[in-house]
């Protein structure tokens, strides 16, 4: 989710009240004059978008992310299901999210600096609260919050707003790219740790010493064993890549149990998401992005002021490059079985890297019919949901927790991959109708208003005059 132009995760528009003297000068949310309908339609494009990409984590084992074929079927409609997903949705929905995130962060530092000569005092008032936020949604409600992530990248790359484009864009492209040397790396000490795992299994049949080098790793990869029961004490990588049924009946329990048993079974996965892996995924791969979007908004690419045909090549283009790549990882993943190293050292690299050109595909699409005014229903209600993003992603996460844990449905584990469709079409249809008749009375979604507030330290105006 994002801090944008109009309004998805929150306004980041800057204005004077009219009673404010220059002295008493304070910054408030966007007006609605000033807002970019066109980043509106593509912000609720992806906040729909990210719900296809999300919705099998609250449904399914976490290891599917790995294993795809692991559960919710991978046969016939499953199958069909799922590379529908891969291809247009999965990393293109968040690389959106995070382009949008630093256009906004450009444009709250322009607005509030035009109306009130500061801005960071205000900006990092807004990315506390977000990550706030998203701790409370991370630990609380569902481990794959994006909330955190934003909040932290949003700090860290604030200085880069000065920058131009033209610097801006290899920034950009260098920190995605980063993190392809650093799954390679990780696939490289993975395949070491198996390596000698194998090696010690060897030597124990020939009944030869273990050196203690070889044991060490041979543990980080299969866990360590309690030697007189032979129960796993700690579990190694080889169960989180690898889960065997017991593993993963361990977490159908928990997730279907109350809400206390998921949220300590969870918090471990959380903290690693937030720790390790923002440092070796996250700041490179959504701050990459959020670089990207920062020129993007500079040069107009992201507010429909760029040509017809700019926007048409960028559809061209990143579905002609993007498409056949992450086939090509398909290709590459399903003959090695989905196996994890492999995908560490390649496989993952082909959808991370085509990923970004569908992502570029989709918002060329949605600029160009803003810019052209053609489907106006579609870009309308899209603009609704854009505009309540941030209401609209933690709802999305509400719905989910009642449908698939257990203080809800409990039908965590219980349904196939194309018996989701029908969940998604459903919760994309309220939604749309929701921010629609909701932004009829009211200026912000609630959680807008809530994020709005805190930053500005005062209660936002909230009806309709």
């Amino acid at each position: 989710m994002e801090d944008q132009t109009n309004g998805s995760v929150g306004d980041v528009h800057a204005e004077m009240t009219p009673d404010e003297a220059p002295s008493a000068e304070r910054t408030a949310p966007v007006a609605e004059a000033q807002r970019i309908s066109a980043l509106d339609s593509l912000r609720g494009l992806a906040l729909l978008g990210i719900l296809v990409m999300n919705i099998p984590f609250f449904a399914f084992s976490g290891a599917i992310w790995f294993s795809p074929p692991i559960a919710g079927g991978f046969e016939g409609l499953d199958y069909a299901t799922w590379l529908g997903s891969h291809l247009a949705f999965d990393m293109k929905m968040m690389s959106i999210f995070a382009m949008l995130f630093g256009a906004g962060i450009v444009l709250f530092a322009e607005r509030s600096v035009a109306k009130s000569g500061r801005a960071a005092g205000l900006y990092y008032r807004r990315m506390w609260w977000l990550l706030v936020i998203g701790m409370i949604h991370a630990y609380v409600f569902w481990e794959g919050d994006i909330l955190v992530l934003y909040a932290l990248c949003g700090m860290v790359l604030y200085p880069l707003r000065f920058l131009s484009a033209r610097l801006l864009i290899p920034i950009g492209i260098v920190m995605i790219s980063v993190v392809i040397g650093l799954n390679y790396g990780q696939g490289k000490a993975f395949e070491y740790m198996q390596s000698q795992s194998q090696e010690r299994a060897r030597l124990i049949e020939a009944g030869e010493p273990v050196p203690a080098s070889v044991e060490g790793m041979a543990e980080a990869w299969d866990g360590t064993f309690d030697e007189e029961t032979g129960e796993l004490v700690e579990e190694g990588l080889s169960q989180g890549f690898y889960p065997e049924p017991e593993d993963l009946q361990k977490e159908a329990d928990a997730l279907r149990g109350s809400f206390v048993d998921r949220m300590a079974y969870r918090a471990p996965d959380v903290f690693f998401m937030q720790t390790f892996l923002f440092f070796m995924w996250g700041i490179w791969r959504s701050g990459g992005c959020m670089a990207l979007g920062m020129a993007l908004y500079k040069t107009g690419f992201l507010a429909g002021k760029s040509s017809t045909g700019a926007y048409l090549v960028s559809i061209v283009a990143g579905l002609g490059a993007g498409i056949p790549l992450i086939l090509l990882g398909v290709q590459s993943n399903t003959a090695s079985g989905f196996d994890t190293i492999h995908q560490f050292q390649v496989g993952m690299s082909y959808n991370y890297a085509g990923s970004m050109g569908v992502a570029f595909a989709w918002v060329g699409l949605i600029m160009l019919l803003c810019k052209h005014g053609a489907m106006d229903w579609l870009t309308s209600a899209l603009a609704n949901v854009g505009r309540m993003a941030f209401t609209n992603y933690l709802m999305q996460t509400l719905i989910c927790s009642i449908i698939f844990f257990g203080w809800g449905f409990g039908l965590f584990g219980e349904l196939t991959r194309r018996q989701l469709v029908p969940i998604v079409l459903g919760i994309w249809a309220f939604q749309i109708v929701f921010s629609t008749l909701w932004l009829s009375r009211f200026r912000f979604g609630p959680m807008e208003w809530l994020w709005r507030s805190l930053t500005y330290l005062r209660p936002q105006a909230m009806a309709r005059r």
